[in-house]
């Protein structure tokens, strides 16, 4: 019988062991989210999926909350015109915090895409710059919509339906 104590108490110890050394090295990269987001943003740039991905997933186990690596790996489905993916992505952001500028002018872009809600990604769009500070933003947000005046809204059907 002690046997089997002993063996469930170390079982047990090792158990929350591994999970408070596991949450301690989360920890350490708490003060480095940022910069890990960043890097995420690059790597996607730099079309490395992989390593963005992975980047962008270690985010979301640093900080759950955070709508941040969702924000990447909707950057990433959009960068592959995996339009519906990006879309999907960009909507929970977007109900999660009504207020997330990029994710809902990256929502605008998805709706660009679309013939059918062409209009209603420029009404986005305008309504997220109508109120932003955020330089980025702005330069995403009217960059999208010359490029919507002078290239999508040309009567030809859209290659991405969804």
């Amino acid at each position: 019988m002690n046997e089997v104590n002993l063996e469930e108490n170390f079982d047990q110890a090792k158990t929350s062991s591994s999970e408070s050394s596991e949450q301690e090295l989360l920890a350490e990269f708490e003060e480095d989210f940022a910069l890990l987001i960043e890097c995420g943003f690059i790597g996607a740039k730099q079309l490395d999926e992989m390593s963005s991905n992975r980047i962008f997933q270690a985010c979301q186990l640093i900080s759950p909350n955070s709508v941040a690596p969702q924000i990447g790996m909707g950057h990433i489905a959009l960068s592959k015109l995996e339009v519906k993916k990006a879309t999907d992505i960009f909507e929970k952001v977007v109900a999660l915090e009504p207020g997330n500028e990029l994710a809902t002018c990256f929502l605008g872009v998805c709706f660009l895409l679309s013939k059918d809600k062409l209009k209603k990604g420029e009404t986005l769009i305008k309504e997220v710059l109508e109120k932003t500070t955020d330089e980025t933003v702005k330069n995403l947000g009217n960059l999208c919509l010359e490029w919507s005046k002078k290239d999508l809204a040309k009567k030809s059907a859209s290659p991405f339906q969804f």
